[in-house]
């Protein structure tokens, strides 16, 4: 599946929700699925940096594509952090940094989270995107 299609089956999926509360619940389902960092992947280099809870982010590069792997302590954002990687992972670097990720706005996130939430989620897509550059200098 393309970025776009992954992004409008999320989208798809979160409008089968009235209530914001059914897509909260939904969001943490979602990062109880998501399996746990190794300990190991738990440190300072792999944190993201302006998030209100703790969010690491690992990625490496295999046969030109970015597999991320990531983990939060806090359960909502876990979930957010699993769709980002659903999106996110697999990718070759030119796929992410010429698709937008509008599956945020398109099932209202930004509006539904705190500012500090909302903050925390563009500085995850910031990573994704500055592992992106800097994977395409490396295979360029």
């Amino acid at each position: 599946m393309t970025i776009e299609e992954v992004q409008q089956e999320i989208i798809g999926e979160f409008s089968m929700f009235e209530d914001w509360m059914d897509k909260y619940s939904y969001l943490i389902e979602l990062g109880n699925d998501l399996g746990e960092l190794d300990a190991k992947d738990k440190n300072d280099q792999n944190l993201i940096k302006g998030c209100q809870s703790r969010v690491w982010l690992v990625a490496e590069m295999e046969d030109g594509k970015i597999d991320f792997r990531g983990e939060s302590d806090a359960v909502i954002v876990k979930g957010l952090v699993a769709l980002l990687l659903r999106v996110a992972s697999g990718r070759t670097p030119e796929e992410l940094l010429e698709n937008e990720l509008h599956f945020i706005d398109d099932i209202g996130l930004k509006q539904h989270l705190s500012p500090t939430r909302s903050n925390g989620l563009l500085a995850m897509v910031k990573q994704i995107r500055l592992y992106a550059v800097a994977y395409s200098k490396i295979a360029g």
